[in-house]
């Protein structure tokens, strides 16, 4: 009897997450969730498997104004393609924001959307986060491409890419900081 009950609520409580994944206002906070339970810290590319990042060519929209990704050559560069109703995309940003936070001014960041500005600045007011949003208008260099979101690009000094990670990660690991800052020592 008693396994036959669990077995029942066992049931019961998988419809019911099942059924909640479906309803708008907890479909995303448990995407978001999952997402962070399964968020590890991305690896480097072996270093023979590395491709320079030979375009720097890519304009972007910054606030009311265009930039162009030229600016970041030679620089540490990080690169974040996302979407606010992304779930993975939403569960990486504090560890971006954390790493945003320790070296805004030693690499350049670019967390870029194609979305409308009026709906990630909302976003961004709302979660309290400071990382500079550049709006997508125009493809970006053929290294640069990809068709998932969330996708990460660490770009060195000499325009290697030494980490592309497609899906949610955590960006904040004592790992990754260890690559920025072998990254920021190279000449």
């Amino acid at each position: 009897m008693k396994k036959a009950l669990r077995k029942y609520w066992s049931t019961i409580a998988l419809a019911v997450i099942a059924i909640l994944f479906f309803i708008p206002q907890t479909s995303m906070p448990l995407k978001v969730l999952y997402s962070e339970l399964f968020a590890f810290c991305p690896s480097e590319i072996d270093e023979d498997e590395q491709i320079v990042l030979s375009n720097y060519n890519w304009n972007l929209i910054a606030e009311d104004n265009a930039i162009n990704l030229k600016q970041s050559k030679g620089k540490v560069t990080l690169i974040n393609m996302w979407a606010t109703w992304c779930p993975p995309c939403v569960a990486e940003m504090p560890s971006l924001q954390s790493v945003f936070d320790s070296y805004g001014d030693q690499v350049d960041f670019y967390f870029v959307t194609a979305e409308e500005r009026e709906v990630v600045d909302a976003f961004m007011k709302k979660k309290g986060y400071t990382m500079p949003v550049y709006l997508q208008r125009f493809s970006p260099p053929a290294q640069l491409e990809g068709r998932s979101i969330p996708t990460t690009f660490l770009i060195g000094k000499d325009g290697k890419i030494v980490i592309k990670k497609t899906g949610a990660a955590d960006w904040n690991s004592e790992s990754t900081r260890a690559i920025i800052q072998q990254l920021l020592a190279a000449e």
